[in-house]
C-alpha cells in the first residue's frame, strides 16, 4: 500500500511539520552528530556450544542493554507478514482506525494513540508516529476486539504470538545462565501472569526531521522487548558512552533490549538503556514491539543470589503497581522511574 495514503487519525498533516510537532531546540535529534554503530552485538542462537551464546547475551546485556539476534527460528515469512499488516492497518482512512484511539482509561485492552512530550509551559509536542497498543498473550481474551481489517491482522498476530512465546522464553533462559542462575529463574520472578503487551508503531516519512522525534527518550518499563522492524530505514537510537548511535537494521534479525525490571533484578549488572527512534525524509518506517512484563501484584526487587558484601542491593522491592504509577506519573517527561526504588547508599 502506497505511503500517501497514511493520515494521522488525531487530524495532524503528514505533509507538514505543525508547531505541535516541533520539540524544543535542546530536545531535538542533532541528526548530523549521531554515527551508525556498527558494533552492537550480534548474536547468532543457532552457535555451539551454546555457552558461546550465553557468553555473548550476558556481555550484551551489561555493556549495551541492547542486541540484535539471527538464527532465531522465527519464520521470516510469518515476521514480514506482521509488518505487511501493521502498517496496513495504519494506512487504513482516519475515521475506520478512530473507533481504536485511546481514552483515558488505562485499562484499555486496544488502544490506538500518540506519544507525547512537555514542550514549553503547558505544550504538549506530539511524536512524529503512530501507535497501536494490544495484548499478544494471552489473545484469547482479546483477539475479537483486534480489527477486522486488514482481513488477516487477527490471524497473522496470532500465529507470531506463539513464536514470539517461545523465543521469549528462550532468551530469559538464555539472560538467566548468564547471571549464574537457574535457567527458569528470570521467568519465576517475573511471575505466571505476566503482562504481555504488542506495539505497532508507524513513522510516516517527516518533512524536517531534525526538529521533531519518531518516539522520545526513554526506557522500557518492562522486564524485556524483542522487536521487529522494517529493513533498509534507521531508525532507532541507543546511548553508548554518553553518545547517541545509529543502530543500523540487519535482515531477518529481532533487536532484543533489557527493561527496567531486568535491570533491578539482575541489581543493575544488566542495563536497561535509553533510546528514541528518528524519522526520515523520504521512507516510511514500521516496527512491531512485543514488551515481557511482570503482572501488578508481583514483587521485583534484586535476586537474592546475586548479593553478597561486594554487591549489596541497590533496589528497594517493590510491587510493579507501585512502578506503573510512578511510570504513569511521569508521562511527557523523560522518565526517571528506576531512580525512584534505588536505596541510597
Amino acid at each position: 500500500m502506497a505511503t500517501q495514503t497514511f493520515h494521522f487519525t488525531n487530524g495532524s498533516s503528514h505533509l507538514s511539520l505543525s508547531p505541535d510537532h516541533v520539540l524544543p531546540q535542546e530536545q531535538r535529534p542533532n541528526l548530523t552528530q549521531t554515527p551508525l554503530l556498527s558494533s552492537i552485538p550480534v548474536i547468532d542462537l543457532s552457535e555451539q556450544p551454546s555457552a558461546s551464546v550465553v557468553d555473548k547475551v550476558s556481555k550484551a546485556c551489561e555493556e549495551y542493554g541492547f542486541f540484535q539476534i539471527i538464527n532465531h527460528g522465527v519464520p521470516r515469512e510469518l515476521c514480514d507478514g506482521v509488518l505487511a499488516v501493521v502498517a496496513a492497518f495504519f494506512e487504513l482512512p482516519p475515521e475506520e482506525k478512530a473507533r481504536f484511539l485511546a481514552t483515558t482509561d488505562r485499562t484499555q485492552q486496544v488502544r490506538l494513540f500518540n506519544y507525547y512530550v512537555k514542550g514549553d509551559g503547558e505544550n504538549k509536542v506530539s511524536m512524529w508516529s503512530e501507535c497501536f497498543g494490544h495484548l499478544w498473550h494471552p489473545l484469547d481474551q482479546t483477539l475479537h476486539l483486534l480489527p477486522e481489517n486488514p482481513p488477516r491482522y487477527r490471524e497473522i498476530i496470532a500465529e507470531y504470538a506463539k513464536e514470539i512465546g517461545v523465543l521469549m522464553k528462550r532468551l530469559l533462559r538464555l539472560i538467566s545462565e548468564g547471571l549464574g542462575l537457574q535457567q527458569d529463574c528470570l521467568e519465576k520472578k517475573i511471575g505466571d501472569s505476566p503482562m504481555c503487551r504488542a506495539q505497532g508503531n508507524y513513522y510516516p516519512p517527516c518533512p524536517n526531521p531534525e526538529l521533531t522525534l519518531g518516539l522520545n527518550v526513554h526506557t522500557d518499563m518492562s522486564a524485556l522487548t524483542i522487536v521487529r522492524q522494517s529493513e533498509g530505514v534507521t531508525g532507532l537510537q541507543v546511548i553508548k558512552d554518553g553518545h547517541w548511535v545509529a543502530v543500523e537494521p540487519i535482515p531477518d534479525a529481532f533487536v532484543v533490549n533489557v527493561g527496567d525490571q531486568i535491570q533491578v533484578l539482575s541489581n543493575g549488572r544488566y542495563k536497561s538503556v535509553h533510546h528514541r527512534a528518528v524519522t526520515n525524509e523520504t521512507r516510511k518506517r514500521v516496527s512491531m514491539a512485543t514488551f515481557y512484563t511482570p503482572g501488578k501484584d508481583t514483587v521485583i526487587g534484586p535476586i537474592r543470589d546475586l548479593i553478597d558484601e561486594q554487591h549489596t542491593p541497590l533496589y528497594r522491592e517493590y510491587y510493579f503497581s507501585e512502578f506503573l504509577e510512578e511510570f504513569f506519573k511521569q508521562e511527557g517527561a523523560r522518565r526517571m522511574v528506576t531512580e525512584i526504588f534505588e536505596l541510597k547508599s
